[in-house]
């Protein structure tokens, strides 16, 4: 009986020792999970046999199960390194098949989806498609422009200005008007356009009591337009009267499309102009319009959130990287390169944006390394190889003994 309790121990510490092997072969495999082996004992025993004259029958391997504890993050400074921080694994679509995977080495293929190194393509919600889950896909090509529709003017006319020197106004000469600001509009075709403003203060006589009027005129290139726009500031507060915007139209002066609304004016906004004892400054004046632009790198927000960037300064979000996580996920069954898929045991995935319900966040520029503890390893090879010393010595003991039983006269 000893023989064959005794093989039982050398197996468990072979297996013991294939298991830790296994762990520090995987020591620097990004997102791997350290696996540790689980041992029952056996206990052969009749029904009307006595437990309390039980013997062990030796021991067997009970389980593999895997450490989904945290591993240590590497920054590498490449944004589509992703790693996950707590709970949660990445969706891939490994050629119409779903696995699962902390790995998180991922780079955009030639026709632009985020994949990792065994062309699996990450899944999560696109802007693109209306379906719940996609391959992600970065749009590489060039971004189309956007003509100015709208402009919003922020600025404070100084209160104590005086009427120009001259009149009536003309562009060409500074002293037919007080203040000017400039900016560039964009045409449907990404074409730059610069826009002049031209402020005018009129005369304090021909104000009405208790307000300063304001004139202002717009001129795009030498083109000076036709719409007159009248200012009426409180002397009290140095607020406008009443708010102001007014269409100018810019037909024949610039291309524009002519399917978008109000597709011949620019809305400008002036309503918050102000009137105070400060000097004349501008604190914003930014249209909506942009040139086209070429593709120039990605960002990828803690949630998930995928922003495209582009050399005329404008963002596109992509879409959203979506976590997977499970009630047990020491049930996945694993397949190899970094993946697991689900079982019966592991239960459906739940599925949310990174830091919600009970979600980690996604880490961009970084790399979850394997959890495998070198040291904690070779503690445990050290203790395997003892216990299969131990379980070698009591067969050698055993077969001593039943040599002196056959020795005997």
């Amino acid at each position: 009986m000893s023989f064959g309790t005794s093989l039982t121990g050398l197996n468990a510490a072979a297996a013991d020792l294939d298991v830790t092997g296994n762990n520090l072969a995987n020591s620097q495999t990004v997102g791997f999970k350290a696996s540790r082996a689980e041992f029952a004992d056996i206990f052969a025993v009749s029904k009307t046999g006595l437990p309390r004259l039980s013997v062990g029958q030796g021991v067997r391997l009970a389980a593999v199960s895997q450490q989904f504890t945290q591993g240590q993050l590497s920054f590498t400074g490449n944004v589509l390194d992703l790693a996950i921080t707590d709970d949660g694994f990445f969706r891939m679509n490994d050629r119409g098949s779903v696995v699962y995977t902390r790995a998180g080495a991922f780079h955009l293929d030639r026709e632009g989806y985020i994949v990792d190194n065994n062309g699996r393509r990450l899944t999560g919600k696109s802007v693109d498609s209306p379906l719940p889950w996609t391959d992600l896909r970065v749009n590489i090509n060039d971004m189309a422009p956007q003509q100015s529709n709208r402009l919003e003017i922020n600025a404070n006319l100084q209160a104590r200005s005086e009427p120009p020197l001259t009149a009536p106004f003309d562009p060409s000469d500074p002293d037919s008007y007080n203040y000017s600001t400039s900016t560039t509009v964009y045409d449907s075709l990404g074409g730059a356009h610069q826009i002049t403003f031209f402020f005018i203060k009129a005369d304090p006589a021909a104000d009405p009591a208790g307000e300063a009027i304001w004139t202002v005129r717009a001129q795009v290139g030498d083109n000076l337009l036709p719409e007159t726009v009248t200012l009426s500031f409180s002397d009290a507060t140095g607020r406008l009267t009443a708010p102001v915007a007014q269409d100018f139209d810019l037909t024949g002066l610039m291309p524009r499309d002519t399917t978008a609304p109000n597709s011949p004016m620019l809305a400008v906004d002036f309503s918050n102009l102000t009137q105070y004892g400060t000097p004349f400054g501008v604190t914003r004046l930014i249209p909506d319009g942009y040139p086209p632009g070429q593709f120039t790198d990605l960002t990828i927000e803690s949630n998930g959130i995928i922003m495209a960037r582009y050399s005329n300064g404008q963002t596109m979000e992509i879409g959203q990287i979506m976590l997977a996580r499970f009630n047990s996920p020491e049930n996945l069954q694993a397949i190899g390169n970094n993946a697991w898929i689900e079982t019966h045991g592991s239960g459906q995935p739940i599925i949310d944006a990174p830091g919600a319900s009970g979600m980690g966040n996604i880490q961009s520029g970084a790399l979850e390394l394997s959890n495998v503890n070198v040291s904690e390893q070779l503690v445990k090879m050290i203790t395997a190889q003892r216990a299969y010393q131990a379980n070698a010595k009591m067969i050698s003991t055993q077969d001593q003994i039943t040599q002196e039983i056959l020795n005997i006269r």
